[in-house]
């Protein structure tokens, strides 16, 4: 079909509607071909490329699935409170108010203010990290030969900074970041092991107990130690649940947590949005 012409172009772009590609959000995402079995009705499902990114508001208490389809995903997150972005994902206080620095089914994302943004519901790859955030430019550049946005191996933070600006964020709002599906464990002597992957499948399921601003980029392990820019496609869905709630045995698990869905509630409680 020629597009020398802007008829050209117009049809030929019209003509690629109902295409899929093998990275692409979904629209509506209750068209995904595989819903999670139980889930109720998903509201977003998009796989995201290797050196890509995605974003999303949620509402409190939906479930978010992050599954490593292949093997060489890492899923590198930042949340924000969706109404009020200067309450954020700490990864600081998460570690340290948890006495524990590694994530998994139980652990809470919690933000400066001692609030939870996000409760982790279930873990099968347990290969995670909570200690070396995502790439830079100038890391990237120095070892893949370019770390901009637009190149073959784009750096995480470049990516993040594209995401945030989607959401009148800008670079001075960019914290650490977790990451999912690459693993690195601290030695005895305080040097840090990369773990990499537990392989194809893995998945991590968070569930949002505030209103949140979600920001994903998946590129490799800021430790993975492979010259080439290994990075693999990253399956999100999510789905309509309800938030942690007095009595859950997440809500009761320990002290600190319990503490922190205090605070999230009481704070929730003043607002009239719990």
């Amino acid at each position: 079909m020629a597009t020398a012409t802007t008829h050209g172009a117009r049809d030929h772009a019209r003509a690629q509607e109902g295409t899929r590609a093998e990275a692409m959000p979904v629209v509506p995402a209750g068209d995904w071909p595989t819903p999670p079995c139980g889930a109720g009705h998903l509201v977003w499902a998009e796989t995201v490329a290797g050196g890509g990114y995605t974003h999303k508001v949620l509402a409190r208490g939906t479930e978010l699935r992050l599954t490593d389809l292949v093997g060489d995903a890492c899923a590198h997150l930042l949340l924000y409170v969706a109404d009020r972005p200067w309450e954020r994902l700490n990864v600081a206080d998460t570690v340290k108010v948890q006495w524990n620095a590694y994530l998994g089914e139980g652990r809470l994302l919690l933000s400066a203010q001692g609030r939870v943004l996000a409760s982790v519901v279930s873990d099968s790859s347990g290969r995670h990290d909570a200690l070396c955030g995502t790439s830079t430019l100038v890391r990237n550049t120095r070892r893949y030969g370019d770390g901009t946005p637009q190149s073959a191996s784009p750096a995480g933070r470049e990516l993040f900074k594209l995401a945030a600006a989607k959401n009148g964020l800008g670079p001075r709002d960019l914290p650490p970041s977790l990451s999912f599906f690459q693993g690195v464990e601290v030695r005895e002597d305080g040097s840090l092991d990369f773990t990499g992957s537990a392989g194809p499948g893995g998945s991590v399921t968070l569930r949002a107990e505030q209103d949140l601003t979600v920001l994903v980029a998946n590129v490799p392990h800021p430790a993975d130690p492979r010259s080439a820019y290994t990075s693999t496609p990253l399956e999100v869905l999510a789905w309509r649940s309800a938030a942690t709630a007095p009595g859950d045995p997440l809500w009761e698990a320990t002290p600190e947590g319990r503490r922190a869905f205090l605070n999230t509630a009481e704070f929730l409680a003043t607002r009239g949005l719990a």
